[in-house]
């Protein structure tokens, strides 16, 4: 049976951290919790350390200062990897990701090297948001499947499974974009290493504690990278001359 990794990066999540894990936990019982926290100021990392230390399946992963969600799920892949899992999976802690969904996805990945939860096919949805966030981001995601001759509908979403091979063949050293373009780049250097990559409908749900990191700003540097990633071909050659594996793995 494949070792499975739900990883889940925090900022100031206090709010939701213990029910979303909560939720994970039921929907794949199986599958180890990773609660990594960019030393949230509001407790979020001492409430994972006390889930951890009730449930021998989850654990807590704990960084510096808040560097970004590709920093942190870069750290997560590098400790997954180290530890034997087969497949890794993106989460967001605030809810928008319906753990629900998970045993499907987990499905898709028995056959495909990444499985994107996807908005934007038929079957998918995102529910709460207004018109305008709607538009911003299928806009984003419609601008960079054009500028970097991506096939997949949704290139901008969090929810996805990695598994091991697909993670060791893309060359985690490259990836060096840390905010919201992170999925971005991730997706481009999976189809660059020629990965089967699928798509499967998701519900995307606004969150409704906390609040949200992302900002006009951020998405506007977004698509700055990725203007600049399709003008100048760079990342296709530099994913192109990758080795085949990149991060050790321990057996």
């Amino acid at each position: 049976m494949a070792r499975i990794l739900i990883i889940i990066p925090t900022y100031n999540e206090q709010a939701n951290i213990a029910s979303i894990v909560a939720r994970v936990r039921a929907s794949v019982p199986a599958a180890d919790v990773l609660v990594v926290d960019d030393s949230s100021p509001d407790g979020t990392g001492v409430l994972a350390d006390t889930l951890a230390s009730t449930d021998s399946q989850v654990h807590a992963l704990h960084r510096s200062r808040k560097s970004g969600l590709g920093a942190a799920y870069l750290e997560a892949f590098t400790w997954g990897l180290s530890r034997g899992y087969d497949r890794l999976v993106q989460l967001d802690a605030d809810g928008s990701h319906l753990p629900e969904q998970l045993p499907t996805l987990l499905e898709a990945a028995e056959s495909a090297d990444v499985v994107l939860g996807s908005r934007w096919v038929p079957g998918g949805m995102v529910r709460n948001w207004p018109w305008p966030r709607r538009l911003l981001s299928r806009g984003g995601s419609v601008y960079s499947r054009v500028l970097l001759r991506l096939p997949q509908r949704d290139v901008t979403g969090g929810y996805r499974v990695y598994t091991a091979h697909a993670l060791e063949r893309m060359d985690l050293t490259s990836v060096d974009s840390l905010g919201y373009c992170f999925q971005i780049d991730m997706l481009l250097h999976a189809v660059r290493a020629g990965l089967s990559v699928v798509e499967k409908p998701i519900t995307f749900v606004d969150r409704t504690l906390g609040s949200s990191k992302m900002s006009p700003s951020i998405v506007a540097e977004a698509m700055a990278r990725v203007t600049i990633w399709g003008l100048t071909g760079r990342n296709a050659r530099r994913s192109a001359a990758a080795a085949p594996a990149s991060v050790p793995r321990v057996h």
